[in-house]
């Protein structure tokens, strides 16, 4: 009797695709903070967030994706650190952010469409192709992580392309012509708004820790994959910013959608039309990578008896958690017109609350743990481990603190975020209340 093959596991080269498609899906989405902070101010922040945000979050990653490679990732890591009540935040604030993070994807993609064929913007196209976008995700997954780790190297090569060209053709100008200064912003510089959609654009560092028992040797390659991943995402960002601004491109153009705008004014209308549609397949790309992640975390709860069993149950050719899958996304189907014009906002807070937790949890796991085996160790003993967790601190401080400002019809980000997260207890005493036996799949 032949031996029925279980899933494929993810490389290293897979595995760092799918992360930078978490994190970054190429450039896109970085129009606002060269528009809100000019060139200048957008380069500094675009080298100083990685410094104080990624590189500390990619440490503590590296840390305990190596010790801890569980099925879950940051919520098996802050189970484990703290105790059932805090993984169960974990997974709410990060569920929770989820539904305003996620449903957005469907709705800019529709809108790069839109503008690609104007008639595919009105009515209840939208909708439709949204909610068909999110069905391909859904069956994208459905095949493997690997299969959505190797489709993440190709989307990459998709979407990059078009932004190489742009800065091959502005770089070809600078050899004939010369730098043109660009000229410097003349309004006020919202440099702290800048860092706020930076951070959105530097999240996302631990998101691939959910798929650790689907990787090749996780102890050797979720560091290695830490340690280029963010470089590649930083590089992605600020070389075509410096370039464009010697090649004087106008501050106007760095609006939201500007890179079709600069890549008419750098190639024509036929460069414009290729920046849009991969712009298109950029967004795709993140809710893909996305979907894998995601989708592992009520999967590892249901494991633990606090949500329904058939959550857990995987497909065992393919080790997709199916009905997971579905369930999660449905949800961000039917809220693809959520429509709130802080949502970036309030996706930083919740975020990074959770951030914030994993941190907890990497000092918890010194003091309460120290022989574990750490194949990666965050250097300084337990004084590191909690040194490396006080920048992300800071700024996410300064984010609510901004935040506070941010109306949201009758409320702002801050307390609607605040309220979001403090129904997470409560639903963990109805959930314990509830709880099932720990899932355990039928012998056969």
């Amino acid at each position: 009797m032949a031996r029925q093959r279980g899933p494929r596991k993810l490389g290293a080269l897979a595995l760092l695709a799918a992360t930078y498609c978490i994190v970054s899906g190429g450039p896109f989405g970085l129009e606002d903070i060269v528009g809100k902070s000019g060139y200048l101010g957008a380069i500094v922040i675009l080298v100083v967030t990685p410094i104080i945000w990624s590189v500390p979050t990619t440490l503590m990653v590296a840390e305990l994706s190596a010790a801890l490679p569980r099925e879950g990732g940051y919520y098996a890591w802050v189970q484990i650190g703290l105790g059932p009540f805090w993984g169960f935040q974990e997974a709410w604030l990060t569920l929770a952010g989820s539904v305003f993070d996620m449903a957005i994807y469907p709705t800019l993609f529709s809108a790069y469409l839109g503008q690609l064929e104007p008639g595919l913007g009105r009515g209840a196209w939208p909708i439709v192709i949204g909610t068909g976008m999110v069905l391909v995700g859904v069956g994208w997954n459905l095949f493997s992580a690997r299969a959505v780790g190797r489709g993440s190297l190709l989307l990459m090569i998709l979407y990059l392309a078009p932004i190489a060209a742009i800065v091959g053709l502005s770089v070809a100008h600078l050899v004939s012509h010369g730098r043109t200064p660009a000229p410097t912003s003349s309004h006020h510089l919202d440099i702290l708004g800048g860092i706020m959609i930076a951070m959105w654009n530097y999240m996302g560092w631990d998101n691939a820790s959910t798929v650790a028992g689907e990787v090749e040797e996780p102890h050797r390659t979720y560091p290695w994959v830490m340690f280029w991943v963010v470089p590649l995402v930083t590089l992605g960002y600020l070389a075509p910013v410096v370039v464009l601004e010697w090649a004087g491109t106008p501050l106007r153009l760095w609006a939201t959608g500007g890179w079709v705008d600069i890549g008419r004014q750098v190639g024509g209308p036929v460069l414009a039309a290729v920046v849009m549609g991969a712009a298109a397949v950029s967004t795709f790309s993140t809710f893909n990578a996305l979907v894998l992640s995601l989708v592992r975390v009520p999967m590892a709860m249901a494991d633990e008896g606090y949500l329904p069993r058939v959550f857990a149950w995987r497909q065992p050719r393919t080790g997709v958690p199916v009905v997971s899958l579905l369930a999660c996304a449905a949800t961000w189907a039917i809220c693809q017109r959520i429509g709130f014009e802080g949502v970036v906002l309030i996706d930083v807070l919740l975020s990074g609350a959770s951030v914030l937790l994993e941190f907890w949890a990497l000092v918890a796991l010194r003091v309460r743990q120290p022989d574990l085996p750490r194949p990666f160790r965050i250097p300084g003993g337990l004084l590191g481990a909690i040194a490396v967790g006080l920048p992300p601190l800071g700024l996410l401080i300064l984010s609510a603190v901004r935040t506070a400002s941010e109306r949201l019809g009758a409320t702002n980000g801050l307390w609607l975020a605040a309220v979001i997260a403090a129904v997470g207890p409560g639903l963990y005493f109805v959930s314990r209340a509830l709880r099932a036996k720990p899932f355990s799949a039928p012998a056969g």
